[in-house]
């Protein structure tokens, strides 16, 4: 792959200073990983494809290699988890992002059919979201491919306010971010939060998550305008940090720009652990599929670098990479133990656990992955129940979207389903 020099504004510190950083240069390609089975490493077949769709990213258009690992240390052998599973709610078409509301019941949105339910994971009841603004996504919503109406968070919460809820979602003019609030089941008028994000039938980012700054986190896609990744006038291929109302949060890189980071391909899933350090699950093309630790200003190679590039690349290198049919990543959640990341082509649950408790800013801070779901099909986000507190052993409890109906894969009896998944240590 041509790999070379793309000019970016580098990595930056906390405060977002310019900063050299060491490339995290940890990567494996995970073919025939220890704890797979032959099942784990069967690939779905491709979908069709035209002109007006083209090849998705949960559909490579070329072989991954296998053999050799990608160059880098070996990651850290760390002991596995147990887990236990129920489904808590079936009959979800499509769904897509997963948010927990503070009366404990979780709100998922619903990509084709453009519309929110409410999941009561005590009784596994579903009930839609009304109002204005559940009218607003029905009728202004584009659902075309792997666009429509995808991430969903819950702001922090604010005295004597409703809860506030933001949406990503394809319109006529693009993506965009809405904001509007949350009463019992009725959705207010939305107000634009962020706007004139490039769309298209792949490759449209789409999550949504407030980080522990309190600051909104939006992930975008390429839009297939690969060159649009290193602009940082385009909102393609990046990571926005903005406030409630859509400004670029305070301490941004560029105090003008909403932009985070950038070099993206396509981000869907981003999350946090215990020392603040941020990851994001990204889709690769061909090749490899990445976590990456996200660093304000930092570039992360797209289109110019697929995986590891090296430190003479001028990118951000990945912590850990994947072959594009093991993985296909979406949704991440992150305990205090490892993160773990939502496969679609893959059809698993990764488990990328910490070498140390609760994370870290270093190099080897990461253990050897692991698939601990495998016999879901295609699965989308992943939530940590924030109704359960996480145990002094590592235990957590998960919430995780199945995607089977997504028109990509193979739905089985009562597919979409909402999982609880409950991790334990093994042994």
């Amino acid at each position: 792959m041509r790999r070379r020099r793309t000019p970016d504004p580098g990595p930056r510190d906390a405060a977002g200073r310019p900063a050299r950083v060491a490339a995290l240069a940890v990567a494996l390609a995970l073919v025939g990983v220890s704890g797979c089975t032959a099942d784990d490493a069967r690939a779905p077949s491709p979908a069709p494809s035209s002109a007006a769709d083209p090849p998705s990213e949960t559909e490579p258009t070329a072989q991954a290699p296998s053999g050799d690992p990608a160059p880098g240390p070996a990651l850290v052998v760390v002991p596995e988890v147990r887990v236990d599973v129920a489904d808590v709610a079936t009959g979800l078409p499509a769904p897509w992002g997963l948010a927990a509301l503070g009366d404990g019941t979780l709100l998922v949105s619903l990509r084709d059919e453009r519309r929110l339910v409410v999941v009561d994971p005590a009784t596994g009841g579903v009930e839609p979201v009304t109002g204005p603004g559940a009218d607003d996504l029905r009728d202004g919503t584009v659902a075309r491919g792997e666009s429509g109406l995808l991430g969903v968070a819950v702001g922090p919460a604010r005295s004597g306010a409703p809860g506030e809820v933001f949406v990503y979602r394809t319109a006529a003019g693009g993506n965009e971010v809405l904001r509007g609030s949350l009463a019992g089941r009725e959705l207010s008028t939305l107000t634009p939060v962020v706007q004139g994000i490039p769309a298209a039938s792949t490759h449209d980012g789409g999550r949504l998550a407030f980080g522990p700054d309190g600051f909104l986190y939006v992930t975008t896609g390429d839009a297939q305008q690969r060159a649009a990744a290193q602009d940082l006038g385009a909102l393609a291929g990046k990571i926005l940090r903005v406030t409630v109302e859509g400004a670029p949060a305070p301490g941004n890189p560029d105090p003008a720009s909403p932009v985070w980071s950038l070099g993206h391909r396509n981000v869907q899933g981003v999350g946090w652990d215990a020392t603040g350090r941020m990851l994001a699950a990204e889709f690769g093309q061909d090749t490899w599929d990445e976590l990456n630790v996200v660093v304000p200003g930092g570039s992360y190679g797209w289109p110019d670098v697929e995986g590891t590039g090296g430190a003479a690349s001028g990118f951000v290198d990945p912590v850990v990479t994947w072959a594009t049919s093991d993985a296909s990543p979406s949704g991440l959640a992150v305990t205090r133990e490892g993160a773990y990341l939502a496969g679609l082509r893959g059809e698993r649950l990764w488990r990328v656990p910490f070498a140390s408790p609760d994370g870290g800013p270093s190099a080897d801070a990461f253990g050897a992955p692991q698939a601990v779901l495998t016999d879901r099909g295609r699965l989308r986000a992943v939530l940590v129940d924030p109704a359960t507190p996480p145990g002094d052993d590592g235990s957590a409890v998960l919430y995780v979207l199945t995607n089977n109906t997504d028109g990509r894969g193979d739905p089985r009896d009562g597919d979409d389903r909402l999982l609880r998944v409950a991790v334990t240590p093994a042994g």
